[in-house]
């Protein structure tokens, strides 16, 4: 269903570690997520705390799920900061969908900092039963139980 870029993790976390000095402009490190599948469709959750909801973007392009959201600064010039350890800056991750995703009827929604994404899949992908038919014959077989024994 999704394939893993690691390239584009490699490159945040360098971002990351090359800017985290103490009360300077860091960008997030990374988007922490999970990915599960239920029935007939697919849930993505990250977390995002602190992000403004309006902020929040999730695209379909060309079989690229993108998320991308954003987390504003503090605006206090005159603070002098003994810890800061909270990320802020644009989140972005970007996930390839698979065959058999129907992207028209992909949703989401955001709650208490938490992104969830259902990405079903389309009525083509899904398990279905097919009936077999005897040469020459339009009804069905009838499936036997055979016992053990």
């Amino acid at each position: 269903m999704l394939r893993f870029d690691p390239f584009n993790e490699i490159e945040a976390m360098t971002r990351g570690l090359l800017t985290s000095q103490t009360g300077t402009d860091r960008s997030p490190r990374f988007m922490p997520m999970d990915l599960y599948k239920v029935e007939d469709h697919y849930v993505l959750t990250a977390d995002l705390p602190g992000v403004d909801p309006g902020s929040i973007d999730v695209n379909v392009d060309n079989g690229t799920l993108t998320l991308t959201a954003h987390r504003s600064a503090r605006s206090e010039d005159s603070v002098q900061w003994l810890t800061s350890e909270r990320f802020f800056g644009t989140y972005r991750r970007q996930l390839a969908l698979g065959e058999g995703i129907d992207t028209a009827k992909i949703s989401a929604t955001y709650e208490n900092g938490v992104l969830t994404v259902t990405i079903p899949l389309a009525e083509r992908a899904k398990p279905r039963r097919i009936e077999v038919t005897r040469s020459g014959e339009s009804k069905p077989i009838e499936p036997t139980t055979i016992e053990a024994g």
